[in-house]
């Protein structure tokens, strides 16, 4: 059974977002994604530096099925990526929400994240998928 946190926002292509006590935000994909990918054994992130817009491709996570794309939340600069995941990608496997996660956004707009879904609506958008 997947994991969900009710603090983090969640969009229908599986990521999810935290906003963080400095206003950035945190981004990953979610319990449910990494269990139907298997194991993950490749993570692309943006560069630091770069900018991401919300709903657009920021990356890509591949496993030993398939290869996903990773889509921004919200828009911004992208100030951090998790640089552990170059070496040891299956930790989104073992730690979606915590140490798994793949970058960090100064946002431009937080209002980006009022489209996104709570946990009760992203739990919603897997039961249709059933």
């Amino acid at each position: 059974m997947s994991e969900f946190r009710n603090e983090l926002k969640y969009l229908s292509s599986h990521e999810w977002a935290r906003v963080e006590e400095d206003g950035t935000v945190t981004i990953g994909i979610t319990d449910h994604a990494q269990e139907s990918l298997g194991d993950v054994v490749y993570v692309e992130t943006p560069e630091v530096g770069s900018e991401v817009n919300a709903g657009e491709e920021a990356g890509v996570v591949e496993s030993v099925k398939a290869a996903s794309d990773i889509f921004s939340p919200v828009s911004g600069e992208v100030i951090a990526v998790n640089s552990a995941l170059e070496d040891a990608p299956e930790t989104v496997n073992e730690s979606p929400y915590d140490d798994g996660w793949f970058f960090k956004v100064k946002p431009s707009d937080l209002t980006d994240l009022d489209d996104a879904l709570d946990v009760d609506g992203y739990k919603a958008t897997l039961e249709d998928d059933d």
